[in-house]
């Protein structure tokens, strides 16, 4: 308890922080100006576009597009917590920029209105808030605050048109994957057409049953996670284009799971799990699949460290502190330099440390002197004394 009512001080003072920092920016006259200008042309926009605003609003009661009216709530968040002060020049080009978006939102808006089709109407409104954001506040406020506002199209629904494509191949993929899966757990089923044959039971894979409405509220949720993290862009994309077959996977698990219920249980336990209990359990099977995708890339794939390794020496540790030596009587000269490194008064040369092992090595011992050589005296031979003559 201690620990999640410290996270929520961190949040509570994360947001009073932010809201300061707002406050203290909009003192300058560029920031009130630009958001002054932000919020009376998107109220404009939003006066303009109110009819699909509406439509959009009357989708959501449908339970595929149930997660529409968090989006915008969503969006505002993160581009108060994402926000940046506004610069103090806006460059001629992003202005330029932004009426050109804004032109061609309305352009575009312009001729789906005359083939009457709505949906495009309403995905209009998406990039004429991106064109208000760049024109008023430049290149600069447009890096942070598109991301956002690109989120905003998850709160309309597909057109008509994309959804009659989408449901027929849906329908027969879930069909298939549950089928195979009975029979892997030993089930007698086939498939015919969109229908799952279990004996004398026969399981239809009605539209409800395609995974279309679990496919667009993931693909959304994802991204939203995508959003908040702090990940590699390469692992955004994983993360995002496996929200599709984690989708379609766990929607079909839902399908095998109420096929193998109809066999082993009654048909009400059956048809509680599938309509109660399946949307309860659905997400968090989908949450935790991503995550486990997640763990396994962090396992796989290491982030390159540019801080270098301390070196370690395996032999004695040398002494941080230098040694105090004595001072030489005379300068070192190239013949002394190569015999010891210079001479100390009276001492003979200075040692010179070993870099390799940290030791100052034992100055060299001096040889013995050699004693004399004296050659031995010479051998005379005695001499005879002289014999005396006889007459």
């Amino acid at each position: 308890m201690d620990q999640i009512s410290a996270e929520d001080s961190g949040l509570v003072s994360a947001f009073m922080g932010r809201l300061r920092q707002l406050l203290h920016d909009l003192r300058r006259p560029e920031e009130a100006t630009a958001w002054t200008g932000i919020v009376v042309l998107t109220g404009l926009l939003v006066y303009s576009y109110w009819p699909g605003l509406l439509n959009a609003r009357s989708s959501w009661d449908n339970p595929q597009y149930s997660h529409g009216w968090i989006v915008p709530l969503f969006t505002l968040g993160l581009l108060f917590s994402w926000r940046q002060p506004v610069a103090d020049e806006i460059p001629l080009s992003g202005r330029m920029a932004g009426l050109g978006l804004l032109a061609a939102s309305f352009a575009l808006r312009l001729a789906v209105a005359r083939y009457r089709i709505v949906t495009i109407d309403m995905y209009t409104f998406v990039p004429a808030i991106a064109g208000v954001f760049l024109m008023v506040g430049g290149w600069r406020m447009f890096r942070w605050a598109w991301a956002p506002i690109a989120f905003l199209i998850f709160m309309f629904p597909l057109p008509d048109e994309a959804t009659r494509y989408l449901l027929g191949p849906l329908q027969t993929l879930a069909t298939i994957v549950s089928t195979y899966a009975l029979q892997t757990l030993g089930l007698d089923a086939y498939r015919e057409g969109n229908q799952i044959v279990l004996g004398d039971m026969h399981l239809g894979v009605v539209d409800a049953c395609s995974g279309l409405r679990m496919l667009t509220i993931f693909v959304a949720l994802s991204v939203a996670l995508v959003m908040l993290g702090d990940r590699d862009w390469w692992e955004n994309v994983v993360i995002i284009a496996s929200a599709i077959p984690i989708a379609l996977i766990v929607n079909s698990i839902r399908i095998t799971v109420t096929g193998l219920l109809y066999q082993i249980a009654s048909s009400e336990v059956a048809e509680m799990v599938f309509h109660d209990l399946a949307g309860w359990v659905m997400m968090p099977l989908a949450l935790g699949m991503l995550f486990l995708l997640q763990q396994t890339l962090a396992k796989l794939f290491f982030t390159e460290s540019t801080e270098l390794a301390p070196i370690t020496s395996t032999g004695p540790t040398p002494d941080p502190t230098p040694s105090r030596r004595p001072v030489a009587t005379r300068p070192a000269t190239p013949a002394t330099l190569l015999a010891g490194g210079g001479t100390q008064a009276g001492k003979g040369p200075l040692p010179i440390q070993n870099l390799a092992s940290g030791r100052t090595p034992q100055p060299p011992v001096p040889p013995k002197p050699k004693q004399a050589f004296s050659p031995p005296p010479p051998i005379v031979p005695p001499r005879t004394p002289p014999q005396p003559r006889q007459g």
